[in-house]
């Protein structure tokens, strides 16, 4: 399988960096600094947006040595096992995270977002803003995820 190469547009700056503490996002303000080569309206128009899709790389953790195996998510045994694509951990192939993200400002080359759940250094490989258009509709889950995930977000 072909290999390719990303280089990060910027990087994630807020005041978490334990990559084990894994709850209350929601009111983690991050900025991201957009690297000088992209010019300093590298970030225009974003403003009119109320949200955007941030896309960066889990550096700080190794990826898994086997995939082939689904794991109880979390680590946690009182949860089903999942394979690798049906979870979204840190611990994955190519370690490519995304989340959608709540525009507050957008000065030069700096993007301030809340609710990333990026620690602080981490490399950001994209920006894309969120367009109605392409959010799913009907979106399902299991019960034990939304259990799960509540206080994910939270404040």
């Amino acid at each position: 399988m072909a290999t390719f190469e990303v280089t990060p547009i910027g990087t994630v700056h807020n005041d978490r960096t334990d990559v084990q503490h894994t709850d209350n996002w929601g009111a983690v303000r991050s900025t991201i600094t957009v690297d000088e080569r992209f010019g300093d309206a590298a970030l225009q128009g974003l403003e009119g947006f109320s949200h955007v899709e941030v896309l960066f790389v889990f550096d700080q953790l190794p990826e898994r040595d086997d995939y082939r195996e689904p794991r109880p998510y979390r680590g946690r045994a009182d949860l089903p096992p999942v394979g690798v694509f049906a979870d979204r951990g840190p611990r994955r192939p190519n370690r490519i995270g995304v989340t959608c993200c709540a525009v507050e400002s957008v000065r030069g080359r700096e993007l301030t977002v809340v609710g990333l759940d990026a620690v602080s250094g981490t490399p950001v490989i994209d920006v894309k803003p969120v367009m109605v258009e392409f959010q799913a509709v009907g979106v399902e889950q299991p019960q034990w995820v939304s259990e799960l995930m509540a206080d994910y977000f939270k404040p």
